[in-house]
């Protein structure tokens, strides 16, 4: 069909956050089709559940199954008591198309979908259950319930029948309804001994006489089990799938900073380093299918583009390379582009998956000559070597089980700047302007393209996340245009996702019909990781720009949380509410994986507002939590990298740089810390000073920025009390 000047290609294309996907010839002897950009008319739906009026989209699929479905909440709590039916929760999607299973669960069961992004604390709950009572777990879910909440049965994937040696979901619920007539008693029972083995087997408490475990062992022990998992070639921790982890890179990060002088903290840059590059030549995705950071699961989470902004800006900090500060300012570029709303908030996600384009008119792209080049060189030739396409396609079948990808290309830099330059016979100034040109060219056809799914659902927590990347960003870059977008997304989680009257974080709002942000009847109460998130976001804008109102809220949010979560007799935090009647287990968060667990933030959180604010009753709050996870943090530190990096800052104690005193004698800071007034005098309008602080003792005022760097960085004692 094409001839040998000619490759078509399915195309994905994210370099430093640039995200292109679409089907393409580059070359200028075939053209290729293009979306037409059409829509078919919509579908009439057969059935309609409760679900319809729901903001999820999540829940919005499965709005027209043939099942009688509800959300979480009491009108399908008070239906199960009031018609004594065992409740079927979640599930998935392929069984609940098939009529005759909707008809069984509809009549015997009251059926719940729960989106596990809006009720984290759900989807724990009963993810535990799953993973005692059948050995493993993972999503979808599928648990069954007593008309009192509480599980009886629990498993993960079922089909729609028999399959082999696994039972099909009719024949799954043909005999639990058995059981639940005729041995419902001893379900339950079982059931409630399950429960409270999970209570005492689950319990994070600090033991008696326990103290916090010492910092360099703790961080020594992190990063030998981190170098035991990682892969030398391509970076990254452990063979496919591999996951972003920034956790890990930036512990990798933290261990290099105070052990700088050391080959081990030598090793640990360059594994970080090594891992960031390699991930950027391939693009940022949820996780990679292989080990080279080729072919990704195509979903991208916010919560993912968030936390690898902060460690690339980092990574430019530590390294001083302007390629990492490159990828960080592009990850907010897609970003602002993409899963942003105009209120200031930020959408949830991009689906792995979108509607296939077909039809419509023909053009071609990439035909042009490069003058200069040796040779006869297109832009496509240049394009196509730098990027690795080739006419067969470069998946190899191992990386795609289901034929997707067959004879496509999912684009990946191959070769450097330099080296392709040199091939082509062009400067990397010159290649540099062809690719961006050539990516341009692709971005215009992409939007002829249906767009993968849209998540617009804006969640309290990954906003949060969000908010840190572009303050810190900003903040480090001198970017005024990031900090801007930094405060509207904090101005965004104030206006819609805070209650004043209630003081209260909410979880979720939601993109109306008309681009309006919207709210569920009765609003989801925020958890843990929606007060720890926004906290520490608030920290990190406030640190940007010295606006005290950000570190006001901060405090605020920090003392509800407190209220509302801390555990006063174990110490950490619950990951929800205790006073939540619906939920049989009260749980604690013990792992940093995909997103940071919110313990470990929140211990971030008190060591920093302890520092402004003066509440010495948080320096011992900290404690307290690093003590609870002392287990854990002896152990398996790999487990809880965040919460390590924490535990090493209370170990060598934060330094206070004084840069700004905010004015008059009775403002915010002046308030929390008096000493301001004895080292910055309300009338003093000197030069800009800044004063080293570690300890309540304080360096003399310094007025060069060389001089603050050299301060910081070889840890000389302050010179004054």
């Amino acid at each position: 069909m094409f001839g040998k000047c000619c490759a078509c290609f399915f195309l994905v294309l994210e370099t430093m956050g640039f995200i292109l996907s679409t089907g393409l010839c580059v070359c200028s002897c075939v053209p290729f089709s293009m979306a037409s950009g059409g829509e078919e008319p919509p579908t009439p739906h057969r059935h309609t559940n409760r679900l319809a009026q729901e903001r999820s989209p999540y829940l919005l699929q499965h709005a027209h199954n043939p099942v009688d479905w509800y959300p979480w909440g009491q009108e399908a709590f008070d239906k199960a008591k009031a018609e004594d039916k065992p409740i079927f929760l979640s599930g998935e999607f392929e069984s609940f198309e098939d009529e005759e299973i909707g008809r069984i669960l509809s009549d015997n069961f009251v059926c719940i979908k729960v989106d596990r992004e809006e009720r984290p604390d759900v989807d724990k709950v009963y993810m535990t259950f799953v993973q005692a009572t059948s050995g493993g777990g993972g999503w979808p879910m599928s648990v069954w319930l007593t008309p009192d909440l509480k599980p009886f049965i629990g498993g993960t994937y079922f089909p729609p029948r028999d399959q082999a040696r696994r039972p099909g979901l009719k024949t799954v619920l043909s005999r639990i309804l058995e059981q639940w007539q005729n041995n419902r008693s001893a379900l339950e029972s079982s059931g409630q001994r399950i429960i409270a083995a999970l209570r005492q087997g689950t319990a994070i408490t600090a033991e008696p006489g326990a103290a916090v475990p010492l910092a360099p062992d703790v961080a020594q022990r992190c990063f030998q089990q981190l170098v035991q998992s990682y892969e030398e070639e391509y970076g990254g921790f452990r063979d496919a799938p591999k996951f972003p982890s920034p956790v890990n890179l930036m512990f990798l990060l933290s261990f290099y900073t105070v052990s700088r002088s050391s080959s081990e903290g030598a090793e640990a840059l360059q594994m970080a380093l090594h891992t960031l590059r390699m991930m950027a030549l391939g693009g940022f995705h949820r996780y990679s299918t292989d080990s080279s950071w080729h072919v990704p699961h195509f979903e991208k989470m916010l919560y993912d583009q968030a936390q690898l902004a902060v460690a690339y800006i980092t990574a430019s900090q530590v390294s001083g390379e302007t390629f990492f500060a490159d990828v960080a300012k592009d990850i907010l570029q897609y970003v602002s582009r993409d899963l942003s709303n105009k209120s200031g908030g930020f959408y949830s996600a991009e689906d792995a998956d979108s509607v296939p384009a077909s039809g419509g008119p023909e053009k071609q792209l990439l035909p042009d000559m490069v003058e200069g080049a040796s040779g006869s060189t297109s832009l496509a030739d240049i394009f196509m070597h730098h990027y690795g396409v080739k006419e067969q396609g470069n998946v190899a079948p191992e990386q795609d089980p289901h034929g997707e990808l067959r004879g496509q290309n999912v684009l990946i830099v191959r070769y450097s700047p330099e080296l392709t330059a040199a091939h082509f016979g062009v400067s990397v100034k010159r290649l540099g302007e062809l690719l961006a040109t050539a990516r341009a060219k692709m971005a215009e056809v992409r939007k002829s393209r249906p767009r993968p799914h849209l998540d617009t659902k804006m969640l309290a927590s990954w906003n949060g996340l969000m908010l840190s990347a572009y303050a810190r960003v900003g903040s480090a870059l001198g970017d005024e245009a990031l900090l801007e977008r930094a405060v509207q997304a904090a101005n965004f989680l104030k206006e819609h996702l805070w209650d004043p009257s209630r003081q209260t974080m909410l979880r979720s709002c939601y993109r109306g019909d008309q681009m309006e942000v919207e709210q569920v009847s009765p609003p989801i109460p925020g958890f843990l990781d929606d007060y720890a998130f926004v906290i520490c976001g608030l920290l990190d804008l406030y640190e940007a720009t010295f606006q005290t109102s950000w570190l006001e809220w901060a405090e605020e949010l920090q003392l509800r949380q407190d209220t509302l979560f801390w555990d006063s007799q174990g110490y950490g935090y619950f990951c929800s509410d205790l006073s939540d009647p619906t939920l049989p287990l009260s749980l604690k968060e013990d792992q940093d994986g995909a997103e940071p667990s919110a313990n470990s933030v929140s211990a971030w959180n008190l060591l920093r507002l302890s520092h402004v604010t003066g509440r010495q009753e948080w320096v011992q709050r900290c404690q307290q939590l690093l003590t609870a996870f002392s287990e854990r943090l002896s152990s398996v530190p790999i487990a809880l990298p965040e919460m390590v990096r924490a535990l090493m800052a209370q170990h060598h104690t934060l330094k206070q740089v004084l840069m700004l005193c905010d004015g008059a004698s009775d403002s915010f800071l002046r308030s929390r810390l008096p000493s301001l007034s004895a080292l910055c005098p309300p009338e003093d309008s000197g030069a800009a000073r800044a004063l080293v602080c570690q300890d309540f003792t304080c360096s003399l005022p310094l007025t060069d920025p060389l001089e603050l760097r050299t301060l910081l960085l070889d840890g000389t004692p302050p010179l004054q009390t």
